[in-house]
């Protein structure tokens, strides 16, 4: 048996000290198993294990990274000042300046960059630069075209599962997407054109596809946000035929139109992005 002194603390035997309470020794107790067994037991000495250090170290095992709250904030600021529509595609991205802007040191600013380049937000161009990624219209007619098909499906189910409250609400942020409209707010109208689209997933009742419409949001809202404004009469419209449908419980309708809403936008943004470009290189 092996004594060592530790952090543990056991009363000793012996006198006490003058206030009268007795002095504490702190002993640690390891016996080793293995080598000293029970005298009444008949078991075999158990098999000596290689220390826990030694057997990770061996296996490679990885370490468990720490949390870094700072780099995860500053990728999700610079995140959402391009999906709103704050830092333009095409924009040059000073390291020193947006690093000011947010509050931080540079550090964070490049590592930030590195994933957004890694997710598609920007363009890291040697000797040049960071620059805001300019979708091309492969990209916009992947995203919303799976947009579309989940859209539509949520669109049937949620006139199948509609409410009264369901249809107030859907008229409500009607309402405010044609304020924002005749306000020409284009923050709003993009803003209002997601709240309105995400209640309609949320009233389908089926958390898969909430879950999947979330990851493809942002981007979305990216894209959506420079022709909100231009394609916003026709989209509103469009936004008021399909709250009949689903308030009329026609699942087959309300999924037809959301469908048809969801493809007109699509084109619309590959002309644009068509038309962009063209004018770049004239």
């Amino acid at each position: 048996m092996r004594v060592a002194q530790t952090a543990y603390s056991i009363p000793s035997i012996g006198a006490k000290q003058e206030d009268g309470a007795r002095p504490y020794i702190a002993y640690k107790i390891r016996v080793s198993w293995a080598e000293h067994p029970s005298p009444d037991s008949d078991s075999p000495p158990r098999k000596q294990h290689a220390p826990m250090r030694e057997t990770l170290k061996a296996a490679g095992a990885p370490r468990v990274a720490r949390p870094a709250p700072l780099r995860q904030a500053v990728y999700e600021a610079l995140a959402e000042l391009i999906a709103s529509g704050t830092l333009k595609p095409g924009q040059h991205l000073v390291e020193l300046e947006l690093a000011e802007h947010l509050g931080v040191s540079r550090q964070p600013i490049r590592e930030a960059l590195q994933r957004l380049q890694a997710d598609g937000w920007v363009e890291l161009r040697p000797a040049h630069g960071a620059f805001v990624h300019m979708p091309t219209e492969e990209e916009v007619a992947q995203l919303l075209g799976v947009r579309s098909v989940l859209e539509a499906y949520a669109a049937r189910d949620a006139a199948l599962n509609v409410t009264e409250e369901h249809v107030e609400q859907l008229w409500e942020l009607h309402r405010s997407g044609v304020a924002a409209l005749e306000a020409d707010d284009d923050s709003a109208l993009a803003e209002a054109n997601m709240a309105l689209h995400q209640y309609i997933t949320r009233m389908s009742g089926n958390t898969v596809l909430t879950e999947l419409m979330g990851q493809v949001e942002r981007r979305v809202r990216w894209y959506y946000g420079p022709i909100a404004r231009p394609r916003g009469k026709e989209a509103w419209n469009e936004h008021a035929t399909l709250i009949r449908a689903i308030a009329n419980g026609n699942g087959d309708r309300a999924e037809e139109l959301m469908r048809r809403h969801t493809g007109r936008t699509t084109d619309f943004y590959r002309k644009q992005i068509s038309a962009a470009r063209k004018r770049a290189v004239n």
